[in-house]
């Protein structure tokens, strides 16, 4: 999955986006709107966790849900 699927599909993953990052609230998921870079930094700093983490599950998201 690459960028542009992400930005096409966004409103069918956001959901699971939702399910898989509870924290990140619907205002934050709007705003971003299906950027993958901003919804990797999102993902970085309301878990605190490294950029290099936030990477690796964010792949690991795309590949388990092929669009």
């Amino acid at each position: 999955m690459n960028k542009d699927i992400i930005e096409g599909n966004w409103k069918e993953l956001k959901g699971k986006v939702k399910v898989q990052w509870g924290k990140l609230t619907d205002d934050r998921l709007d705003v971003m709107d299906g950027k993958r870079d901003q919804l990797s930094g999102e993902i970085q700093q309301a878990y605190g966790i490294t950029k290099d983490e936030a990477e690796k599950q964010l792949k690991a998201f795309e590949d388990s849900n092929r669009v």
